[in-house]
């Protein structure tokens, strides 16, 4: 159903079964696929592609252009996946060209009210932003990342799978798979235990990957002797594959 006060620019593709509230504004350059809700009073303008199956809330404005001196009106994009939950008054803008040209939303994503996902952001999938969690520019987090309120992360920074953010922190270095960080400036306080066994980690995975928390935060050693040092546990322990190749590829380095 669409609401007769909403307006849709005659460009755009919307899948016959998706719901539009009233007031709603839909620009040029815009693709809805099935299933997806969208409230009142809510913005789109493209280009932007969004999956199936999304529900966004009033008030969000999505695919506005970047908040970039350097953006001079090139037609970048924005690209949400699947199943995502968009809460009231969250923003995303789309790329840069001098960053990709395109910001990535993934799937199933619960995303709250007031969240600000900046240009050239790439999103994995089963993340989730707590209410007021804003990401500048250029921000990579991979997949099942929460941040807590009103979480800040700076731009350039890249969050790895199954960390945690504590409410109010803020985030100005990379941080690791499964490390929980709070405070500003934020430093990493240990593990994402309780996310971890909530994703069926094992009691066994679970030490195996607060060994590696201590070799890359305790033991002393630089990090790339850390790295070389999870060797030793690494061998029958495939969840620190992912910790093992995002400490070999960090150029900003950690926090720490």
């Amino acid at each position: 159903m669409i609401h007769p006060t909403a307006i849709i620019d005659a460009s755009a593709v919307i899948a016959d079964d998706v719901s539009i509230g009233p007031f709603t504004i839909i620009g040029a350059d815009v693709e809805i696929d099935a299933g997806c809700e969208i409230g009142s009073h809510v913005v789109i303008k493209g280009p932007t592609k969004i999956g199936k199956n999304n529900r966004i809330f009033q008030f969000a404005s999505i695919g506005e252009e970047p908040q970039d001196k350097k953006y001079k009106g090139e037609a970048t994009l924005l690209e949400i996946g699947d199943n995502n939950l968009i809460r009231e008054s969250v923003t995303i803008n789309r790329g840069t060209v001098q960053g990709g040209g395109i910001t990535k939303v993934g799937s199933d994503n619960w995303i709250m009210a007031y969240v600000h996902i900046a240009h050239d952001c790439i999103i994995g999938n089963d993340n989730i932003f707590a209410n007021n969690a804003s990401l500048a520019g250029h921000v990579i987090i991979d997949d099942f990342v929460i941040l807590g309120g009103f979480t800040l992360v700076s731009q350039f920074n890249y969050l790895g799978s199954y960390s945690f953010s504590a409410m109010g922190s803020v985030i100005s270095r990379n941080v690791p798979p499964y490390v929980l960080v709070s405070g500003h400036m934020a430093k990493p306080v240990g593990i994402n235990v309780e996310g971890l066994r909530r994703r069926q980690f094992t009691d066994t995975q679970i030490k195996n990957i607060r060994k590696a928390y201590k070799y890359i935060y305790r033991s002393g050693l630089r990090l790339e002797e850390a790295r070389q040092n999870l060797g030793a546990i690494k061998q029958d322990a495939g969840e620190l594959d992912m910790l093992t190749a995002f400490l070999g590829k960090q150029e900003g380095g950690i926090i720490r």
